[in-house]
This record gives C-alpha cells, structure tokens and sequence, in this order.
C-alpha cells in the first residue's frame, strides 16, 4: 500500500512558526542583556555590521526554506488528489490537479512518450526529478555552509582590531584608551562567534527537515509512478517482451516437472524389475516344492514310478 502524507511539509511549517515564536519570546525576556551585549560601549561598529550580516543570511535562507516548503505542501495535496483520482476514474486522473505539479508533469510526459511509442526508463525519470530538486535547493545549501564561516570571519575581524589596540597600548602605555578598543575587539569577536553558532543550529535543522521532505515527497513520486503509471503505459514491445518471459518462465517450470516425472517413472520402473525378479526366485521355489511333494507322495503312497498324479489340466 502506498502512503501518502499529504501534511508533513506543513507540520515542518508549524514548527518553525513555533520556534521561531519561542526565540522571538526569549529574545524579549533577555533584551537588556542583548542591549548591553551587542550595543553597549561599542568603540566601531565592526560587530553590529557583521552580527547584522550573519542575521541577514539567516533570515534570507529561513525565507527560501519557507517557500520551498509552502511548495512541497502543494505537490503533497496534489499527488494525494491524484491518487484518489486515479483509482475512482482512471482514464481521467489529472481532474483536479494542477498541471504544473510534479505527478502532472510526469504523467503527461509518460503519456507523450507512450503516445510515439518509446520505451520509458524510469530510472532515468525518476534521475531527472532529482536533478531538477536539487537545484532548487542550492542556494540553502549555500547558506548553510557559509552561515558558521561568517562568524569565523567575524571573530578574525574582532581579535585583528583587538591586536591593533594591543599593540598601540604597548607602543605607548599612557594612552589607555587604547585597552578599551582590546576590550571592544574581544566582546565583538565574542557575539559574532555566538551569533553565528545560534543561527547556524537553527538553520542546520530546519535544512535537514527540508532535506526530509524532499526525500518524502520525491519518494512518494516514484511509488506512485511504480504503482499506477508504468503499468499502463507499458510499450507493446515491452509487454511483448513481458509475455515472452512469462511464457518461457512457464516452459521452464514445465520442463522441470517433466523431469521429476521421468525420475518418478525411473525409480518406479526399477521397483517394478526388483519385483519381478524376486517373483521369478519365489516362483522357481515353489516348483522345487512341487517337485518334492510329488516324491514324497509317490513314496507315502507306494504308487508306481511311472505314474504321474493328475493336474487340473488333465481332469479338464
């Protein structure tokens, strides 16, 4: 049986909502600490500009997830229509479907296909759905590798300015200022890097849970195609060639029964020598025994030697 979640896309849906509803809610309770952390007795604004970058590829790669999964939530509604649609009225699936959706798209080229009479390959069908998906993908993948990067990067910025104060304060130890922008450099290196982690975790989950719904949905695609489609659009070549290979599957079970029988028939026909042989053996036994109850006749009955006892044979 082919089981189709129609839902899952949107449960993923309903949990980013949730978390995204959660962090909002923590970033309320904890804003004086954000404020002094990020804002407070800033000397550049090195952090904030890399802090708001490394926020901004977040926000961008969670807005493209999104989308892609309101997308995925339509193709699991459409390939759960079709489905229904196919086992009420099978000469007419695509009732109700979008004919841009994944099963649309793949039953008309099958359709078309069998229509000029050309072998299908499922295997190269179902390759080509996976290359077009992936591409689809490749600018969260992006932000996903670069996301932890960024703040690397932010904390080379951060600890390069901190040295640069050192290395003032060191040239001229009156000047004290100079062990604030040590400090500045070190507190900045210090959100960058916990910026980067928080938003590296959050998008590294929410990836993988797009990860799995493409799997899902790809999946399911191809059972039905398995299920529904290749079946009815077979080739008569192929279906031929189906025909043939029953028929000689069949011969061969034939043949094999063949030579059980005649193995029987041996095994049978060699009891039935032994039998008879050892008919024969009991036979020429009791002719002996015949032979030697007329002697011994002859002798209790003191009848001539030449005189034979009568045989059914002779009374007939």
């Amino acid at each position: 049986m082919i089981r189709i979640k129609s839902s899952h896309s949107r449960w993923i849906l309903f949990r980013m909502l949730l978390l995204f509803g959660l962090l909002a809610i923590a970033l309320f309770v904890s804003k004086a600490f954000i404020q002094d952390f990020y804002f407070g007795n800033q000397l550049t604004t090195t952090g904030m500009v890399i802090n708001a970058g490394i926020i901004i590829l977040f926000m961008l790669g969670c807005i493209k997830i999104i989308s892609i999964l309101l997308r995925y939530s339509g193709e699991e509604s459409a390939l759960a229509r079709f489905v229904r649609q196919i086992k009420k009225t099978p000469e007419a699936p695509g009732r109700g479907v979008s004919a841009q959706s994944m099963i649309m798209q793949r039953y008309n080229m099958m359709k078309s296909l069998h229509e000029q009479d050309v072998d299908i390959n499922h295997s190269a069908l179902a390759a080509t759905l996976v290359a077009d998906e992936s591409t689809s993908t490749g600018f969260v993948r992006f932000i996903n590798n670069i996301l932890i990067l960024t703040g690397v990067f932010g904390t080379i910025v951060s600890l390069s300015i901190a040295l640069l104060g050192a290395s003032e304060l060191f040239e001229s130890v009156e000047n004290i200022d100079n062990m604030g922008m040590v400090i500045h450099g070190m507190s900045a290196a210090l959100s960058t890097t916990m910026t980067a982690i928080v938003c590296y975790v959050l998008f590294g989950y929410f990836y993988y849970k797009l990860a799995d719904a493409q799997t899902l949905l790809i999946s399911s695609v191809e059972q039905v195609t398995a299920y529904y489609l290749v079946p009815n659009f077979t080739s008569n070549h192929d279906r031929l060639n189906q025909n043939i290979g029953h028929l000689v599957s069949q011969l061969r079970l034939a043949a094999e029964g063949l030579i059980a029988t005649q193995t029987s028939q041996d095994a049978i026909g060699a009891t039935l020598k032994h039998t008879v042989n050892t008919l024969d053996l009991r036979v020429m036994q009791m002719s002996d025994d015949m032979e030697t109850i007329k002697r011994l006749l002859h002798e209790g009955f003191r009848l001539p030697a030449d005189m034979t006892l009568p045989t059914k044979r002779d009374e007939i």
